[in-house]
């Protein structure tokens, strides 16, 4: 499709929930830290510290809605979050952080349609995972999401390849985590290494890698380079560049800024994670007046694309999102 009639799409957005709705929806806050994360995340989808406490499910969803339609933006793709699991499928939930129903985001997406994108998020090892991915599909959703370190998902696990193989023949896209992850428990962390994603790229299925295999830590290791290798070889892999404006995340963008790569690269937020233009401007990428102008907008959603076309990426990759869903 031509540029100009194409969506300019945010394809990486959280749903969280507390449950007060009758969502299904969970938020288990075990450390100091990740009460002070919870705290920061609230904040900057703009909500009172109050909603930890209750009444988070009709909150941030009312939010997110209006910073959409405030915004640049056409659109966003809204993520579930599936609980852990052994590899055998038997389910770990008190290892997870948060979860989100695909029933209670397949819901709220139906109430504003167009406007939230839905991608449901299903682990592979679930012993229902073919029966709720044909549940999913059917209710029209076409992205997946899996956050790889965090629920312990081994992607070259062979029992997995009939669930690959069905997202391909559905031409259903998977937006996988890559790298580090510093905001949940981490399982598992080879499961953060981008060249896991082969198993499904094999299969025929359209992968995204989540923030580019960056380091969301100083101490991470940093996989963009083999990220970057793996784009020579695989013309359906792409990049976001979500959670890349922030001061540690930050160290990703030079890498993937240069041509032909920053072409594979689609624009997507992580909200309600942190945006700031501290770290761009930490690492000379753009001005202090810049990082002080992009402080002034107080819509975090508005606020990312701004300082991501500031950095350097055009339009195009605010309607890459909205191209691979028509080509798929």
């Amino acid at each position: 499709m031509p540029e100009a009639t194409l969506r300019k799409i945010d394809c990486h957005v959280h749903l969280v929930g507390d449950g007060s709705s009758g969502s299904g929806c969970w938020l288990r806050l075990k450390s100091i830290a990740h009460r002070v994360m919870a705290q920061i995340l609230v904040r900057e989808a703009g909500l009172p510290a109050s909603a930890l406490r209750t009444g988070l499910d009709n909150l941030m969803v009312e939010r997110l809605v209006e910073l959409v339609r405030a915004s640049s933006l056409d659109a966003v793709v809204l993520l579930s979050q599936d609980i852990p699991h052994h590899d055998d499928g038997t389910p770990l939930p008190e290892k997870g952080a948060f979860f989100v129903p695909n029933s209670y985001l397949l819901e709220v997406c139906a109430r504003h349609p167009g406007l939230l994108i839905p991608a449901v998020s299903i682990h592979p090892a679930r012993r229902d995972a073919m029966e709720e991915l044909e549940r999913c599909l059917q209710a029209g959703a076409r992205v997946l999401k899996l956050l790889p370190n965090c629920l312990n998902v081994d992607y070259a696990d062979p029992r997995h390849r009939p669930f690959w193989e069905k997202m391909a023949a559905a031409k259903m896209i998977l937006l996988s985590h890559t790298g580090g992850e510093f905001s949940l428990p981490v399982i598992c962390h080879k499961f953060a290494y981008p060249r896991l994603l082969r198993y499904p790229l094999e299969c025929g299925v359209t992968v995204i890698a989540a923030h580019c295999a960056g380091r969301s830590a100083l101490w991470d290791a940093d996989y963009t380079a083999d990220l970057l290798e793996m784009f020579k070889q695989w013309p359906r892999l792409f990049g976001d560049n979500s959670a890349l404006c922030s001061p540690f995340r930050c160290r990703t963008l030079p890498k993937i800024l240069a041509e032909p790569i920053r072409h594979r690269v689609i624009h997507g937020s992580d909200f309600p994670i942190a945006v700031s233009g501290f770290g761009p401007w930490r690492i000379g990428l753009v001005s202090r007046g810049t990082w002080r102008q992009s402080g002034k907008e107080p819509n975090a959603l508005e606020r990312d694309v701004f300082l991501k076309r500031a950095i350097g990426f055009d339009d195009s990759h605010l309607t890459r999102m909205a191209k691979l869903l028509e080509e798929t």
